[in-house]
């Protein structure tokens, strides 16, 4: 067998991802063009024809070999595929495309790969179709996050904006609310109604909302929950607290 080398993906138009269903998915997007496929034994079944049509190159490697290049199954499961990158649409497009009972997520200070993927599998399983990032703290897609929003690369769009404040007021203009989602109840009026057509802003876990944020929202809302003092078990995870928001989004207006 020829010998595989990994090669660092220098091209900022190429992505690695990893896990089953993040590249199973990846593989039924037209719009991607797929470079490698690279599969432990577990997975040689993938080496098929189907496979073939869709993929310039497909590699076998032992699970030994995959340890080497990867490290352990837990990250990549066995399978990772490098693709193309997807070009995303810029905020005027989707505002375009809007409609009056949309909901959009923006993500202020959020930074962890883990939950930013995790919000954009919620998005697309509560018809969700855009998050919003800051283009100087925000990452760009990795394959950390392609794994844990398992499949919903392909369905959600990933907008980085230089402004935040710019880009809220251009979602005002075009008649969405502005929500600020905290957790501190002296910034809430302890409410949780999300109105139909909705920019929902979220901030990171350990601050919530910058100020300026805050100021730009029309009003803030919070999760109603049941704290133990006890154990100072006082807030959600921002993905779960987002996936709530979401549903109940969902539940009133699809």
């Amino acid at each position: 067998m020829k010998h595989f080398v990994r090669k660092k993906e220098k091209n900022s138009q190429n992505i690695e991802i990893y896990g089953f269903h993040a590249v199973k998915a990846a593989l039924s997007n037209n719009k991607r063009k797929h470079q490698k496929l690279i599969l432990s034994q577990s997975h040689k079944n993938l080496n098929n024809h189907n496979v073939k049509k869709k993929v310039k190159e497909i590699v076998e490697l032992t699970n030994k070999e995959m340890f080497k290049l990867y490290g352990g199954e837990n990250a990549h499961q066995g399978i990772v595929l490098i693709t193309t990158n997807l070009n995303q649409p810029n905020i005027n497009e989707i505002l375009e495309k809007s409609n009056n009972n949309e909901i959009v997520i923006m993500l202020d200070q959020v930074t962890d790969p883990n939950n930013i993927g995790s919000i954009m599998r919620s998005c697309s399983l509560f018809n969700c179709k855009s998050i919003i990032l800051p283009k100087d703290s925000a990452p760009n897609i990795t394959s950390s996050i392609a794994k844990a929003a398992s499949g919903a690369l392909e369905t959600v769009n990933y907008i980085k904006v230089t402004n935040l404040s710019r880009t809220i007021e251009k979602f005002k203009e075009n008649d969405y609310w502005v929500c600020g989602l905290d957790n501190n109840k002296k910034n809430s009026n302890n409410i949780f109604e999300i109105p139909n057509k909705c920019l929902l802003i979220f901030g990171s876990e350990s601050k919530g909302l910058r100020n300026l944020t805050r100021k730009k929202c029309d009003f803030i809302i919070t999760i109603p929950i049941n704290s133990n003092k006890i154990f100072q078990i006082d807030s959600l995870n921002i993905s779960n607290a987002c996936s709530i928001a979401l549903y109940e989004h969902f539940k009133k207006f699809n």
